[in-house]
């Protein structure tokens, strides 16, 4: 997921002061994930700011217990027991990738790109796209509900008793 576009220029050269953590919490100077997520909005100032504030507004609406996340050098993620999506901006696309997007139903078609994976799926929104809000809404509902089941399935414990082995 190369990220194109360059970064506030508050924010310097990597985005956060931590180098490799699975979980960003703070940036340079004590950013937090959504004050940097805000500053890449605004640093984009075109159509890609608008439609990824557009995508994060409804992400919080459809999941209030959402949390934001700033890696990889720049990639706002949004994430709910795992990784719901991340909203990577490029050039020419705005590209919302869900992290298990090929389990999710998508009756409305959304998934326009990184269609072969077995595990990601993405939508590549142009500009002048319209938004289809309630299909987005409803897959990130979906997302939200496969990554809390996930959890909630919790495997058995296996009996030490092994046949024929009675104590």
């Amino acid at each position: 997921m190369t990220n194109t576009a360059t970064e506030p220029p508050s924010l310097g050269a990597k985005g956060t002061s931590r180098k490799s953590t699975s979980r960003s919490t703070e940036g340079k100077g004590g950013a937090s994930p959504s004050q940097l997520i805000d500053a890449r909005i605004k640093e984009l100032n075109d159509w890609r700011g608008e439609t990824l504030a557009c995508v994060r507004k409804l992400i919080k609406q459809a999941d209030p217990e959402v949390v934001e996340e700033w890696k990889w050098r720049g990639v706002p993620v949004w994430s709910h027991a795992g990784i719901l999506c991340t909203g990577e901006t490029h050039k020419n696309i705005v590209k919302m990738t869900f992290a298990k997007g090929a389990a999710l139903d998508d009756p409305s078609g959304l998934f326009n790109s990184s269609l072969d994976g077995s595990t990601r799926r993405a939508i590549d929104f142009h500009e002048g796209d319209k938004i289809d809000e309630r299909a987005l809404t409803a897959l990130i509902r979906a997302a939200v509900a496969l990554n809390t089941s996930a959890r909630a399935a919790v495997r058995p414990v296996r009996s030490q008793k092994r046949p024929g082995m009675d104590q």
